[in-house]
């Protein structure tokens, strides 16, 4: 056991000392530049910028189809790029510029089409999934749906 245990130490001795040299001296300078040119290119994130983040339809009646868009532009240093957008319930559909980079300063549009389900206020929300410095972002549309036979409602009383 004891020379078991004296083996192991005088081998690990070895690995240790053989590794004299500085790692300083292994560091290429080129590999620095590119690693520091990345890290500064890593430092820049799209922004969004939006026209309006909540849109109000009003009163509609239910089952009667309603859209809206939303302007965004990118207001960062990098190219901006929407993966993926999705709704809070089935009744809205985002349709987005699915993975299409947008440059800075230039703008583009979301499509929000709400199909005029539910009663009384509703309230959706609409996420996207960016490439901005938080990631995620939110839109959201309200409306009051009226029952259909609203007017039949009130004639019977």
């Amino acid at each position: 056991m004891k020379k078991t245990f004296l083996l192991v130490a005088c081998a690990a001795m070895v690995s240790f000392t053989s590794c004299k040299d500085k790692a300083s001296n292994k560091v290429k300078s080129e590999n620095v530049e590119m690693a520091q040119e990345r890290d500064q290119a890593n430092d820049k994130f799209a922004a969004i910028s939006f026209d309006k983040t909540e849109h109000d339809f009003g009163n509609i009646t239910q089952g009667t189809p309603v859209e809206t868009t939303f302007t965004l532009t990118n207001t960062g240093e990098a190219p901006l790029i929407i993966t993926n957008a999705k709704s809070s319930c089935g009744c809205t559909v985002p349709d987005y510029p699915k993975d299409t980079p947008i440059a800075p300063g230039e703008s583009a549009e979301i499509l929000v089409k709400f199909n005029g389900s539910g009663r009384n206020q509703v309230q959706k929300t609409v996420t996207l999934m960016t490439n901005t410095a938080n990631g995620t972002e939110y839109l959201k549309i309200k409306a009051f749906v009226e029952p259909k036979d609203a007017g039949a409602e009130n004639t019977k009383a």
